[in-house]
């Protein structure tokens, strides 16, 4: 399996978008980010697993499953880092490849050293903006596609059905 580990804080930093709500509300930037995750493990199937430092919010440490993404709060004296390099020790397997989404280039050379790949803030926004794109491809072809009529009709008749299933006379 695949996961994909995600310094939040890091991110937010990174995303002109997140950069912005920040400076209005730090939730909200943080919101927006996990629903772009969640978008992202909907379409390509890997776990989500972000991860905020206690810089922002104080407190124990807690773990919440918020649209089938994991989101993890570190303890107080716990930075994001430490807690993602753990994560890291704990899935990295043979069996799983674990990518970390962070452009702090310190901690992209630990995590090599511990056997998981990077993903820069730059490369996971392009990466989601392409996904964002394949969507709207796949919708606007599903839109095109005719359903197959089991029963062949004249055009004047289909058209006729049609304004009644759309309750016009």
């Amino acid at each position: 399996m695949n996961v994909l580990v995600v310094d939040g804080y890091n991110i937010i930093g990174a995303w002109e978008e997140l950069k912005q709500l920040k400076l209005q509300d730090i939730g909200q930037a943080r919101d927006r980010l996990i629903e772009l995750l969640a978008d992202y493990k909907a379409y390509t199937g890997m776990r989500v697993i972000v991860v905020f430092d206690a810089y922002y919010v104080k407190g124990i440490e807690s773990k919440l499953n918020n649209f089938e993404v994991e989101i993890i709060y570190t303890k107080e004296n716990e930075t994001a880092d430490e807690c993602i390099e753990r994560i890291v020790k704990e899935l990295k397997t043979v069996i799983n490849q674990v990518y970390v989404a962070t452009s702090d280039y310190a901690e992209q050379r630990t995590i090599f050293g511990r056997g998981a790949l990077r993903k820069s803030a730059r490369e996971l926004y392009i990466e989601l903006n392409d996904i964002d794109r394949e969507i709207g491809q796949q919708i606007k072809q599903h839109k095109n596609v005719q359903p197959q009529i089991k029963i062949p009709l004249k055009k004047d008749v289909l058209e006729k059905f049609e304004k009644w299933r759309r309750g016009k006379t």
